[in-house]
């Protein structure tokens, strides 16, 4: 094997642990988000991770730090629920308020310090709303405990490099079904998230998946003729409604996702300690579930559908040579010039990302509402909107339905094969299980 090293900064970075912001109670007010305490700071730790420009596997790693020191701070004054990282003793006449708001803006100004001018305000605006006294100050105490440990937990996860970077990370000898850089040619995202601990899987490889199909196996062949018929930017067979599930799915998953936290405690007035679950269950297992996909696509690194499909359609990206590679199966013809639908990703194939975040979060939807009929309305994107929008609703009647979408959506996208779809849902229901078996139960 070799190692092909390319590294890529950008200008957000992540610094070390960030002392106390004195003073901030004294900044401008700021309006805050609708909704109780927790869904406030989970918007505006939504707005903080997207905004820095992470990567959607990586960014969830955040939303997972935010949402674990949260919870931890409102189930160490009102219980309920088990905590995530180690008891602590806390007075229960506390502030359950000022723990949350003390808890989300200390993790967050931690990872973000670029984001302190806008963080900053919005922490001001939500103590003030808070009568002062012995439980707004203990609360706040217990916010600082809380965050801290989450800090100081993670801090061998080597989340010093700066936001959206890539690494170094093993690779194949160039041929057929090795993955390639992939146009517009963009360096490999993000490989060390494969790397990082898990929250409460015991590693990163525990579900890892079988290995992709043979090339030369009726599987292979199935897929690769359906994602170049359906899949292509010029498919003559994909339907309207098919382009419009397509392009629905490219919402950001981490604002699609986290809404309908919002969405759930909004509709059944939920309080400060399941809303904290919610948004911790939706947040750490799908951070556990980006750590095992992307752990498993560098290991497999097999190739993209662009690639496979049209073998010129790679470049002297420091993979192999200029000219790619047919599959040897006289059962699937190459089509010089054959584009997806959609821009692939810059990360290898198999299994699926999205497919393993949608398929852990049927799973956490379903667990929380107690059934598999989650009657839910999510928002992803309009084509006929701005860019990155969520102006687009479906109704998912079951946790089925958010499955079978995400497999038909990235094939018909032109940008997975079937197979990797199927095998990001099993890995995304794997981790699901695992995590809210082992975590998040009830007390007593």
């Amino acid at each position: 094997m070799t190692i092909a090293i390319t590294f890529r900064v950008l200008v957000v970075a992540v610094a070390l642990l960030v002392g106390a912001a004195a003073g901030t109670e004294r900044d401008a007010a700021a309006a805050l988000p609708p909704g109780n305490t927790v869904a406030q700071w989970n918007q505006i730790a939504e707005d903080t991770v997207v905004g820095s420009g992470a990567f959607q596997n990586e960014g969830y790693l955040y939303m997972a730090y935010e949402s674990t020191a949260v919870y931890d701070a409102v189930v160490a004054i009102q219980g309920r629920y088990q905590p995530l990282d180690p008891v602590f003793r806390v007075s229960k006449n506390a502030s359950p308020d000022a723990a949350v708001v003390e808890a989300a803006y200390r993790t967050l100004r931690h990872f973000f310090p670029a984001a302190n001018a806008s963080l900053d305000p919005l922490y001001a605006a939500a103590l003030s709303a808070i009568a002062d006294g012995p439980a707004k100050q203990a609360g706040k105490r217990i916010g600082v405990v809380a965050a801290n440990q989450v800090i100081r937990g993670r801090s061998l996860d080597a989340l010093t490099l700066p936001i959206a970077i890539t690494s170094i990370f093993p690779t194949l000898k160039p041929g057929p079904g090795v993955w390639r850089l992939t146009p517009p040619f963009a360096s490999a995202q993000t490989p060390w998230v494969g790397s990082v601990h898990p929250f409460i899987l015991r590693s990163a490889a525990q579900f890892l998946p079988a290995p992709p199909p043979s090339l030369s196996s009726p599987e292979w062949t199935s897929a690769f003729n359906e994602v170049e018929a359906y899949g292509g930017a010029n498919s003559t067979v994909r339907t309207v409604a098919q382009t419009n599930v397509a392009q629905f799915e490219t919402a950001n998953v981490i604002r699609q996702y986290n809404g309908v936290v919002r969405a759930i405690t909004d509709a059944r007035q939920l309080g400060l300690p399941q809303t904290a679950r919610l948004a911790a269950m939706v947040n750490v297992v799908a951070a556990d579930a980006g750590i095992s996909v992307m752990h498993a696509k560098y290991h497999y690194l097999f190739w993209r559908p662009v690639t496979a499909i049209d073998p010129t359609a790679v470049s002297a990206d420091g993979f192999g040579s200029a000219t790619g590679y047919d599959d040897g199966n006289p059962a699937t013809v190459e089509q010089t010039g054959w584009r997806p639908l959609l821009t692939t990703p810059n990360h290898p194939e198999y299994p699926a990302a999205h497919g393993s975040l949608t398929g852990a979060m049927a799973d956490v939807f379903s667990s929380f509402l107690g059934t598999s009929q989650i009657n839910l309305d999510i928002h992803g994107f309009d084509p006929n909107g701005p860019a990155g929008n969520l102006n687009a609703v479906q109704h998912f009647n079951t946790a089925d339905d958010m499955r079978t979408e995400i497999v038909n959506a990235r094939t018909w996208g032109g940008l997975h094969y079937r197979f990797s779809g199927v095998a990001g849902v099993l890995l995304g229901h794997q981790v699901a299980t695992y995590d809210l078996k082992h975590a998040f139960q009830p007390i007593g």
